[in-house]
């Protein structure tokens, strides 16, 4: 299964929760109904005396109205809680962590086990193409670890302590890898909707729990004729059976549901490292600890689905919310010959200095030229960037596709690498807010001496004077790297832009435009870099994929009259690549617009409506993109760059390109 069946898996998922959502509430409003309906029996004597038999006098006692009171009020009560739930959540997957009692990790960390883990998960980010999620540390010794939000761009990584101290890099890599699973295939914001809809049901048990609080209260204080604390504490009891009744049965759902998707979660893990030992290792680890992956934070319970191990005890089988590590471990290796590895916490006294050195110590560079292509992922050693070589190439644009979300151990090498070419000043002012902003603002710098004095100038007209000033070498120093970093450098950037205030958000978008609009022109490569930060830190991504690529033929002809426009050296380049992308879609009305016509703001406009489009067809885009692209047989930096810009606007991401240029 690929990243967009995966996808379109989960819309279907989604719909299934809320049928299974709706036959809930039906059920509990059916049951209530016959509580109240028993209550008003019991309590009527006269009703009792003239009923033919208990069932016939308990179907009599409530009125079609009082039914429909009863519904209205049961569905009221389960969707405001879900609401409640919801909102409190709304903050995507930094609540939950927070509710976890997770602490963010800083970039500037000196801790070797924080350090350990960013790194890992920095590797993880650029060799897929997607943004560095921030990591949240729960300080508990057990191994676990979890993926939560609605989307990539609202995701963030939680871990345990124990997690990082007990396993090696590559069982790291291969947890780490289980959960950036989750975040591709859809199943963060599954997991997020199962809380609300279970919140929604308990509540009912909660307001049972507080009218038997209030009948206890009374029953100390009334009087022998007053009988109803009697019928509110029975009320009560009654409603907080049915509400942990149902809370019983909706775990039974999460947990099924969760079993399976762990499954999965592992099998692209090993397609993701290409290294089975490591998510094998951890499982066995998880095994052979005598604190396992019980986590003990009083939430642990309501987010058991999202973790990497069993969260929580489970007495029986049904309920547990992951597959037996038995099982899990021999579907990966069917020769395990059962043994669990001892897991063994080591109190290590390194630095993060230390831990970086021994992170770059085992990077190995490959041999692609110093500006090397990332952000569009062509067959393993295939396409060279432009250069004045004639370049020969070998592109299966179906494995490119099929390796979307599922990068190769070559990418994470790749990866690896890019991150030992930043400079540590760098590295460090990219997880800081403050200083990821002058990150920024050095990439959109223009590579003309004149042009980009004039953009400091207007820059410096924007920011506070003192501010300015700190900035200013930051700013130079990333001005100063090569092409070939640029999209590394964002996706490290963009976690701290995160942190920013909603004021600092509005200044830093202001400076970003007027860097950008300095020489009146907008560039592919600045429209890029600014389509990635808003992408993933300003756009709302809570969007329905319902729409059919047939709906958008004028959407289609924009986005791919840019492309074909943007690598041609002709008009008839630009033809012959249009031609291909249109015998690709296969879509009448389909026009390569003038070069002149075609602006940035139409294909702002365009990309909103295409991300709306169904997972299942977003594939034929892509390859249509694919095709306009590599009509020359090469890519060159600005086309890779803005290859990846309006892929991760599509909500794809890419894997960086490993390229091998051959005369």
């Amino acid at each position: 299964m690929n990243f967009f069946e995966h996808q379109d898996r989960a819309r279907r998922n989604t719909r299934y929760l809320i049928l299974l959502l709706i036959a809930a509430v039906v059920s509990l409003v059916a049951i209530t109904t016959l509580l109240f309906a028993t209550l008003a029996y019991f309590s009527d004597e006269h009703r009792q005396q003239t009923a033919q038999s208990a069932w016939q006098g308990i179907s009599h006692a409530l009125s079609p109205a009082a039914f429909m009171w009863i519904a209205l009020g049961v569905g009221c009560v389960v969707l405001l809680g879900s609401l409640f739930r919801f909102m409190q959540l709304s903050g995507g997957g930094k609540a939950v962590a927070e509710a976890m009692g997770g602490r963010l990790l800083m970039g500037n960390t000196q801790d070797a086990d924080e350090r350990k883990i960013l790194n890992v998960v920095e590797e993880m980010a650029i060799a897929s193409g997607t943004a560095v999620p921030p990591v949240y540390l729960m300080e508990e010794e057990s191994i676990n670890a979890f993926a939560a939000g609605y989307h990539p761009q609202d995701a963030v990584i939680g871990i345990t302590r124990g997690c990082i101290q007990s396993l090696s890099r590559d069982e790291l890599q291969g947890v780490i890898a289980h959960e950036f699973s989750h975040v591709f295939h859809g199943d963060m914001r599954i997991n997020m909707r199962l809380i609300s809809l279970l919140y929604g049901i308990l509540v009912i048990g909660l307001i049972g729990e507080f009218l038997i609080r209030i009948a206890s209260n009374r029953s100390s204080s009334r009087s022998s004729k007053d009988n109803s604390p009697a019928a509110l504490l029975a009320l009560g009891v009654g409603l907080l059976v049915i509400g942990y009744t149902g809370i019983f049965f909706g775990n039974l759902i999460k947990a099924a549901v969760s079993r399976q998707r762990e499954f999965l979660a592992d099998a692209s893990a090993v397609q993701f490292t290409r290294n089975p030992d490591g998510i094998s290792g951890a499982l066995k680890k998880i095994g052979g600890s005598s604190l396992g992956s019980e986590l003990q934070n009083e939430h642990a319970a309501e987010f058991s689905h999202m973790y990497f191990g069993q969260g929580v005890k489970s007495f029986f089988n049904l309920m547990a919310t992951h597959p037996p590590l038995e099982d899990r471990i021999k579907r990966i290796q069917p020769n395990w010959d059962g043994d669990f590895t001892a897991s063994v916490y080591i109190r290590r006294k390194t630095s993060a200095a230390e831990e970086t050195n021994a992170t770059e110590s085992d990077t190995t560079l490959t041999d692609e030229p110093s500006e090397a292509v990332a952000g569009f992922n062509g067959n393993a050693a295939t396409l060279g960037y432009a250069t004045n070589a004639t370049t020969s190439t070998s592109i299966d644009i179906n494995q490119t596709l099929a390796q979307i979300a599922q990068p190769t151990q070559a990418q994470i090498s790749y990866a690896r690498a890019r991150l030992a070419e930043i400079p540590e000043l760098l590295k460090n002012a990219a997880h800081e807010s403050f200083s990821a902003r002058a990150i920024v603002f050095g990439l959109l710098l223009d590579r003309h001496a004149q042009i980009a004095q004039h953009q400091l100038a207007l820059l410096s007209e924007h920011l506070p004077e003192q501010e300015f000033q700190q900035l200013r070498p930051l700013i130079s120093t990333a001005a100063a790297q090569h092409a070939g970093l640029r999209l590394p450098l964002v996706e490290l950037c963009l976690p701290a832009l995160k942190q920013l205030s909603a004021e600092q958000q509005q200044l830093f978008l202001e400076c970003m435009n007027v860097l950008i609009s300095a020489d009146k022109k907008i560039s592919l490569m600045e429209w890029a870099l600014h389509q990635i930060v808003l992408h993933n830190n300003y756009r709302s991504a809570r969007i329905e994929r319902n729409l059919n690529l047939k709906q958008l033929p004028g959407e289609c002809s924009v986005l791919l009259s840019l492309l074909a426009y943007a690598g041609a050296t002709s008009i008839a380049d630009a033809e012959t690549a249009f031609a291909q992308a249109e015998a690709e879609l296969k879509l009448s009305k389909l026009v390569l617009l003038p070069k002149d016509q075609v602006q940035l703001t139409d294909l702002d406009k365009a990309l909103e409506q295409l991300n709306r489009v169904k997972p299942l067809q977003k594939p034929q885009l892509l390859k249509a993109m694919s095709l306009c692209v590599l009509q020359d047989k090469r890519v060159t930096l600005v086309e890779a760059e803005l290859f990846r810009a309006i892929a991760d606007s599509l909500d794809c991401p890419v894997p960086p390109l490993i390229t091998e240029t051959r005369s």
